[in-house]
């Protein structure tokens, strides 16, 4: 199996690679693992990793960056269905648009904003930083065995508000409902990172491995 995990200078590319491999050696899946910045890795993929770290519009502009990708993305992802995980800032590009220090568009594919947390307890400190109980809202294949009340780890000030609240998958609670994850198709999307929440994270890489939109 060939996955693309996309470098375009924003995210913890060697974390995530090695918990990537894991999942798969742990699970006995043969992997080829490509961490890249090239389009033809891209379309010869069968699954795609988009991490990302930072602030929403310097990701999208290190993306944009990138001759020919976000067409490649659109083609690959959108108009032919290979599966693709958005971490973090990785899943916030799908939305329309950013609220990060102004509007800036986003990849469109599910429709929403990205938009500052605002705690209604003031002593919850911004950015929502460490471990939060998930609760699951519905089932979905890259969450088999994960269940309300798991741990995953969280770093962020801004999260997605998508139009459709069917695609939500899990939230977590910071001073009221903060999403954790996403779903629709064959996208998925995690605010935590997975590559930083051991065994919870290591499951569901594993389950994105197997995963058959």
């Amino acid at each position: 199996m060939k996955l693309a995990l996309i470098d375009y200078g924003s995210g913890n590319l060697r974390s995530a690679a090695k918990a990537i491999q894991r999942a798969a050696a742990d699970n006995g899946l043969a992997l080829d693992l490509m961490v890249t910045n090239r389009v033809e890795d891209v379309v010869a993929a069968e699954r795609i990793v988009l991490p990302g770290v930072g602030a929403f519009a310097d990701c999208y502009r290190g993306l944009a960056a990138l001759d020919g990708m976000i067409d490649a993305l659109n083609d690959q992802v959108i108009a032919k269905g290979k599966p693709f995980f958005g971490i973090c800032v990785g899943m916030q590009l799908m939305a329309s648009i950013g609220r990060e220090h102004g509007e800036h568009k986003g990849l469109g594919w599910i429709p929403g904003a990205v938009e500052l947390i605002q705690p209604s307890d003031a002593s919850l400190k911004i950015p929502h930083m460490g471990w939060n109980e998930l609760r699951i809202l519905r089932d979905h294949p890259v969450f088999s065995g994960i269940v309300t009340g798991d741990h995953a780890y969280f770093v962020h000030s801004y999260h997605m508000k998508p139009e459709d609240r069917a695609v939500v998958l899990a939230e977590a609670d910071y001073g009221g409902p903060v999403l954790a994850a996403l779903g629709r198709d064959n996208l998925v999307g995690t605010q935590f990172h997975p590559e930083k929440s051991q065994a919870t994270g290591l499951r569901l890489l594993a389950n994105f491995l197997r995963w058959k939109p």
